[in-house]
Parts: structure tokens; sequence; C-alpha cells
């Protein structure tokens, strides 16, 4: 494999770390990165890159302002705004989407929202599109809620994008960092998205978590599982469950699934999408995961095998303290952050578990960001 798109925009954006080194020198970059780290636990599985490395986020977000010459302009946000109509990483169709819209606001006279002045109108644009299932969602994030001329700017929009099937209002007046405020208002269609993972169905809404490149979520997964050897006889915790992807694949195999999370929101979206799946044998509990495995262990209860996906900071020593007095037969993790997962797995091989498998998988080409799945048993 070679990477012999380039960007023109690489030094400027910072989005794509390494786009500078071909694609075969990223994933030798990455396994490099896994092996000093993991491999004093386990012998490290060559990394499980992409066929076709390009256009696989199925999120897409940008930022609106001005230029110096008072041109609006929209783009990523890293150190700067940069004007981009298309990005080798982005979904074409959502990149089309953005540059329409750039066009519409100027059309319908918007102005965009200037974070010093904390005024103007359109903020961020966020798109989400499933890419098996078609549905795409614009997320048009609003400095105010009045929107003048609402619905010729819906109309225009979806006359030049017939394939967007809902379109959310979210305001977000705050002087933040964060992209979507604390209010949504359904413009047009459902206000959610449906999408195909593993042959299940997952609702996404515009706050729900969902893995950005769906191709290698799949591998993953699947690799996830196949560590995980899942028994029918099995009761399974999915810890830090989020929205239950992982939880819901998993309960085909397992007796009884238990989805722990503290967002109250992700829960919500996780009951959801365990009865859109028709899934009987599937509980979701809003709570600190470690404080429910610690409180299960001490009512005498257990379970065999244990799934984690914590965020890139890891898991925290209360929750691998309650994981070990749960004393799992298995402990499945999944990794974003394999220095946090190399911290949290020395202190699981200290306390009676052992690493027997680790794979990498190359989910965001072009970025230094690597995941892993380590499995550990007793």
């Amino acid at each position: 494999m070679d990477n012999t798109i380039k960007c023109k925009l690489y030094k400027k954006c910072g989005g794509c770390q390494i786009h500078n080194l071909t694609y075969d020198k990223q994933l030798e970059f990455k396994m490099k990165k896994v092996v000093r780290l993991m491999g004093k636990f386990h012998h490290v599985e060559d990394i499980i890159g992409m066929d076709s490395p390009y256009h696989y986020r199925n999120k897409v977000q940008a930022a609106f302002g001005r230029d110096r010459n008072n041109r609006i302009i929209s783009g990523v946000y890293q150190s700067s705004t940069h004007p981009v109509d298309s990005c080798l990483i982005d979904d074409q169709k959502a990149d089309e989407i953005i540059v329409t819209i750039r066009k519409l606001i100027k059309s319908f006279k918007m102005k965009p929202f200037d974070d010093v002045k904390m005024t103007g109108f359109l903020r961020h644009v966020l798109i989400k599109r499933g890419f098996l299932s078609g549905e795409i969602m614009v997320v048009l994030v609003t400095g105010e809620e009045e929107f003048k001329s609402k619905r010729s700017f819906i109309n225009a929009l979806i006359g030049r994008h017939p394939e967007i099937t809902t379109i959310v209002q979210n305001i977000n007046n705050k002087r933040t960092s964060l992209v979507l405020g604390g209010k949504s208002i359904v413009l047009y269609g459902s206000g959610v998205i449906k999408e195909q993972l593993c042959g299940y169905t997952f609702t996404i809404s515009p706050k729900a978590f969902y893995q950005i490149n769906p191709v290698q979520t799949e591998i993953l997964y699947n690799k996830a599982m196949e560590f995980a050897d899942i028994q029918n006889s099995d009761i399974v915790i999915d810890a830090y469950c989020g929205t239950g992807t992982i939880g819901i694949i998993a309960s085909k195999f397992a007796k009884r699934v238990i989805g722990v999370e503290l967002n109250k929101v992700a829960v919500k979206d996780a009951r959801v999408n365990a009865k859109l799946n028709d899934i009987k044998n599937i509980d979701f509990v809003c709570a600190d995961a470690g404080r429910y495995m610690v409180d299960i262990a001490e009512e005498g209860l257990t379970a065999d095998v244990v799934i984690m996906d914590p965020p890139r900071a890891g898991s925290d020593i209360k929750f691998l303290k309650s994981l070990v007095k749960l004393s799992p037969r298995k402990v499945v993790y999944i990794s974003c952050n394999p220095e946090t997962c190399a911290r949290d797995v020395l202190f699981l091989s200290k306390n009676k578990y052992k690493v027997r498998k680790i794979q990498p998988v190359d989910m965001f080409p072009h970025t230094e960001h690597v995941e892993c799945v380590v499995m550990l048993s007793k």
C-alpha cells in the first residue's frame, strides 16, 4: 500500500499528523508504537490497516467564520480556521453539503458566528452519514435560536441534496470549545439516522457517540468478540457501554449482557437500540462502572467476561480494583490510547491476570492514533 494522494493543507491543518508518510510507513510507525508500549506483556499481532485509507470519516464537522478579507469560510478547527472544500479523510458527500451550506448562508445573508464578539448566527455544521444505510443527518449549530427564512433555507438545501434525511438545529450560545449546545430542534425528518454494524441496526442522534470509521469498527468489534470467546452460559458486562453497540453485538453469544454507562443520554440511546434490534437478554444500567462492579461483587454476584472500552484517558484505579474484585474469567480491553492501555494492563497483570492476545487496528489513517484489542485472562 502506498499513500499516493497528498493533501495541500497537510502542514496548515494539523488534523493528519503523519500524512507525510506513505501508508505502509504509517502502519509501521503505529506498529512500533504499540510494540514499544505493549510488547512487554505479549506478542503483538500485525496491525490491521485499510485497503483504501481515504474518506473513511462518517462524521464531519466544520466551523464557520470570516477570513481577513471578510469572506465567509468554513473548515476544520486547529490553530485557526482554514477554508476546506474537501478533505482526504472526510466523507465526500458530507464535504459537498458543507460547501453548499457555505454558499447558501451567503445568498440568504446569514452571518457566521464570531467567537470573540459572541455575535452572528451559524457557528458549526455537523454531518453524520450512515455508509451502509445511506442516511444523512445535518446539524446546524447556531449562536441564537431565531432562524430567519428557516423554511426557505431548508427547502434550498434539500433541493440541492435530496439525499439528506434529517436536519437539526442545535443552539450553542455559550463561550465554550464544545461544538454542540444543550438544546436541539428538529427542522426536517426524524432528528436521527440509522446505520448497520455487524448485522445490527443502530440509531444515531446528534449527540450520540458512534465510531467514526465504520469499516475498521466492524473489524475491531469482530476481533473483540473473537478474543472474548463468549459462551452461551456467560454473563457479560459491557463497561463504558455508551449507546450499547458492543453489548448488543455480544448479546448474540451470551446468556445475559449488562451494559454500564454514566451518561444518561447514552443509556437512553442504548435502550432504544436494544429495542430496535429486539434484544431481550441485555440490560443497561446508568451508573459508574467501577462502583457498579464493586456493588455486585459484594452481593456475591459475578460476571464471566468484562468488555471495557474506556475513553482516551483510560480507566481509573477504582475501576481496575473493582474489576479484580469481581474476578471475571476474561477481560477484553478495547483501547484508543496504547499509553493508558499499557498503564492499566500493567495493574491487571500484577493482580492475577495475564495478557494472552494483542491486536492493533488502524482506525484513523494519516493520524497518530491507533486502537488495540487486548485479551487478558486469569
